[in-house]
């Protein structure tokens, strides 16, 4: 019996523009705020609705003035904001005349040192220096009613940070550094499901999370197409493509997106990704993507071959669940075991149909990829900051880590999903002369069961551009990972795992010029290992 197919399923769609229609009418302009808006300043500012609407107002006509007077002043101008309650406009000004416009203009002044110039070009100026920036730092700003830039720093690092300050040119006088235990991380999620754009035209479905970005059909991109999230911001790049013959691509992510082990519901919620166990004929099935949300059927063949319009693809699994253009790329779960992305089918969510899907297992194994489940956590794990914080001073040289004593494994936090066993076994020592001794730097210590560590002893490094490999050696009869982990935008985000059945484990990357470090963890057993690694 042929298999019929819709080339809108294997040919991804066009994304809808808002007001493309003439025939629709135009939206008329609600009059007020909404009340959308004024329920949350309500709720967050705890004000009545008069006070809320009230302060909409006032804040209307100080962004209108605080632009007029930005020009009228130029470069005495220093800054505006509205005090605590919002009553009042405040300006900063650098002589008197300025004063006089600013009461005019039915505002406060407030003589500064400082003109609004002057302190962009001192955080500028750090902006510049951004690449040397160390984990130690949160981030700065221009704080404009104390005419200073602000910079926040861990507890105990102010000393280093001032000295990035200083060498930015930066007067002392002009910045404060400030000891906060703030850790931003960027908001943007990877969940499969949800859509994404192809080179800012087509549209198709996240399939599935894994270290670095997502995987999804290969027929929504070829190799370099870039990608960008459904609100248009960029967000990747298809690093592999394979279509026909099979139907998989590779998305690598930039630094803004967070991959993590989820599936969005379309319901309000997300669904966990737990693993990659392949369920068989018979089993029901639910797919998601962009198009039509979810929808569920049952699995009725593996190893299928489908002739579509573009060419032939083997290894597929065919379901009785329907799907429909835009869905292309999307997740399939069985439970909460990830199965494939959606590759296209017959019919659609009206009528019902036929849909056929890429194996996940082929697409990791093929590529080499790292599946981002609920039991390694996201691909960017942040320690709390009492259990891992940065180190205060630093870091060393990745050719000379810092001499420490490794803490006792009893006081690493043991991983959620592994408990530490009630009797530890008896520590093993790694065979002599390892294979990971020809490592420019070599450490060793001793992990419990369950455990992790931070390598070089708890702190990071700073690696340049090129390839770094990475060596592990542990106990006999253990299973311990190997992560490799780089500083970006306020969290530590994994880059590179090696996670085989034993203690022993290899790890290469190509990476960017940043701070980086290891992390050894135990999934089975306890005892002394031994960790290399080397920069190119």
């Amino acid at each position: 019996m042929a298999v019929a197919t819709v080339a809108g399923l294997a040919a991804v769609t066009l994304p809808a523009l808002a007001g493309d229609d003439p025939a629709q009418p135009k939206a008329t302009a609600p009059a007020g705020p909404a009340r959308e808006v004024l329920e949350a300043l309500q709720r967050d500012l705890s004000l009545t609705e008069a006070q809320a609407r009230a302060r909409l107002t006032k804040e209307q006509w100080a962004s209108r003035t605080a632009q007029r007077l930005r020009t009228e002043l130029g470069a005495g101008f220093g800054g505006t904001w509205l005090a605590a309650d919002a009553s009042q406009l405040m300006v900063g000004v650098t002589d008197s005349a300025g004063a006089d416009r600013v009461r005019a203009a039915g505002a406060e002044p407030k003589m500064v040192t400082r003109s609004a110039r002057q302190l962009d070009a001192i955080k500028a100026n750090l902006d510049r220096r951004a690449a040397d920036a160390t984990p130690d730092l949160a981030g700065w700003y221009v704080d404009v009613s104390n005419n200073r830039i602000v910079v926040r720093a861990q507890p105990g690092a102010e000393s280093a940070v001032r000295q990035f300050v200083r060498s930015s040119g930066a007067q002392e006088s002009a910045v404060q550094v400030v000891a906060s235990a703030e850790a931003p991380v960027p908001l943007i999620d990877i969940r499969g499901g949800d859509g994404y754009q192809i080179d800012n035209a087509a549209q198709c479905s996240i399939g599935f999370s894994v270290v670095g970005g997502f995987v999804t059909a290969g027929h929504c991109g070829q190799t370099g197409s870039t990608t960008a999230d459904a609100d248009g911001v960029a967000q990747g790049v298809f690093r592999a493509s394979s279509f026909p013959g099979d139907d998989w691509g590779v998305v690598e992510t930039n630094d803004d997106f967070v991959p993590q082990p989820v599936v969005n519901d379309f319901g309000g919620g997300t669904l966990p990704v737990a693993g990659a166990q392949e369920a068989p004929v018979g089993t029901s099935v639910c797919r998601f993507g962009i198009t039509t949300g979810a929808r569920c059927g049952v699995v009725e063949a593996l190893n299928a071959t489908v002739n579509y319009p573009e060419g032939t693809v083997t290894g597929l699994t065919r379901t009785n669940a329907c799907a429909e253009p835009g869905d292309s790329g999307g997740s399939w779960l069985s439970g909460d075991q990830a199965q494939g992305v959606t590759s296209g089918g017959s019919g659609d969510c009206t009528v019902g149909g036929t849909t056929f899907f890429q194996p996940l297992a082929e697409i990791l194994a093929v590529n080499e990829l790292t599946l981002v489940t609920t039991e390694t956590g996201p691909a960017e794990p942040v320690d709390p900051p009492a259990a891992d914080p940065p180190a205060a001073t630093e870091p060393p040289a990745a050719t000379e880590p810092p001499a420490a004593t490794e803490p006792p494994a009893a006081t690493e936090p043991p991983a959620a999903t592994e408990p530490p066993a009630a009797t530890e076994p008896p520590a093993a020592t790694p065979p002599p002369g390892s294979e990971c001794a020809h490592h420019k730097v070599a450490k060793s210590a001793t992990l419990g069961n369950g455990h992790r560590q931070v390598q070089p002893a708890g702190r990071y490094f700073r690696a340049g551009k090129g390839r770094q490999t990475g060596c592990l050696d542990g106990p006999a009869g253990a299973n311990f990972d190997l992560v490799l982990q780089k500083w970006s935008r306020g969290g530590w985000r994994t880059v590179a795992v090696a996670n085989g059945p034993s203690a022993d484990e290899q790890l290469s990357y190509n990476g960017t010029t940043g701070f980086y470090r290891y992390r050894v963890e135990s999934r089975r057993g306890s005892g002394s290992y031994a960790l290399g690694f080397s920069l190119s």
